[in-house]
């Protein structure tokens, strides 16, 4: 991996920064010690770690000490603005063609869109061109403001897979929950491609989608509502917030908002309602189903359990920079 060591070097040296942070992803945080040492056997810098939980590009741990923050394995958000802060985007040199290459025998649409998170964005082209070798049509979308680049997919966001019309998609990158949200998305298949663990599947979303109605239907009883806003510098959306406490108000419903930084059980221990709705993160709800007590529903759950939505009209919740 890649942790443009020298880049940092020498933004360190043009910012005349004297304490530098770095910020690592969880999968990442490991590396810290090393890479702080690397630097400091190059530029006399005080360097602190962040240990601080970090899910995206959305979550900049700004240190009022540090002269420059340096946000490693995700890509900047182009709508986002961003001082004095410096993306090592730490691109994967794993070979993702052999892993693209078994997923061929998975693939039956003739018209496949390729997305990636931003370890892979770099490869899409030739993972295109071997595709279209294959006799394929292949599609890699643009998304909104919020997405960097062709064909990349974030854990809030997937306008790069909904710009195209095609008859399926190939995710390739670790994990699953990409993969599903471009199902959920665009309610087309996605094929997975895993380079790390060389393996092929399918992402299922009946699992997930079960849950998520077996949550909205046990909310069904609830009257009182705490409406969550986060305060991470790219998951702010007040006026949603506002929006649906003011639609469970006008419904007969108790509601309040409060503007939270990390959600968890013990953050809302203080807080007591029959069901969370969570506006910050999407990725919260999904992931985390299992840690609340009370159901903790998206946006559009929400609307669906105060009877302003259609039961059969789900959809993934996201942020967009339309």
């Amino acid at each position: 991996m890649d942790f443009e060591i020298e880049r940092i070097v020498a933004l360190v040296r043009e910012n005349q920064a004297r304490v530098l942070q770095l910020q690592f992803p969880e999968g990442l945080k490991r590396y810290g010690p090393g890479v702080a040492k690397r630097i400091n056997e190059r530029v006399n810098v005080t360097v602190l770690l962040s240990g601080n939980p970090c899910y995206g590009a959305c979550d900049l741990d700004y240190n009022s000490e540090a002269d420059l923050l340096v946000h490693f394995g995700h890509a900047e958000i182009p709508g986002l603005a961003a001082r004095r802060v410096c993306f090592v985007e730490v691109r994967s040199e794993v070979d993702v063609i052999p892993t693209v290459n078994d997923a061929l025998a998975l693939i039956t649409g003739q018209r496949v869109g390729i997305v990636t998170n931003v370890q892979h964005v770099h490869k899409l082209d030739s993972v295109r061109r071997h595709l279209e070798s294959a006799g394929l049509q292949c599609s890699i979308g643009s998304g909104d403001g919020r997405v960097k680049y062709r064909g990349q997919v974030l854990g809030c966001n997937y306008s790069s897979a909904r710009a195209i019309d095609v008859d399926e998609y190939l995710y390739v990158g670790s994990g699953t929950f990409h993969a599903l949200g471009v199902a959920l998305a665009t309610g087309k298949r996605v094929i997975i491609a895993d380079p790390f663990l060389r393996k092929t599947s399918v992402a299922d979303v009946e699992l997930i989608m079960k849950q998520r109605y077996a949550l909205v239907a046990k909310a069904m009883d609830a009257h009182t509502f705490c409406v969550l806003v986060g305060t991470k510098a790219g998951q702010q959306r007040f006026h949603l917030a506002y929006k649906l406490v003011e639609e469970a108000i006008e419904r007969g419903y108790d509601a309040y908002t409060v503007t939270i930084n990390e959600v968890s059980p013990w953050t809302l221990y203080q807080f007591p309602a029959e069901a969370y709705v969570n506006t910050a993160c999407p990725r919260i709800a999904i992931d985390d189903i299992t840690l609340f007590k009370a159901p903790m529903l998206t946006p559009i759950e929400f609307e669906m359990v105060i009877g302003r939505r259609d039961l059969s009209g789900y959809a993934l919740d996201e942020i967009s920079c339309d």
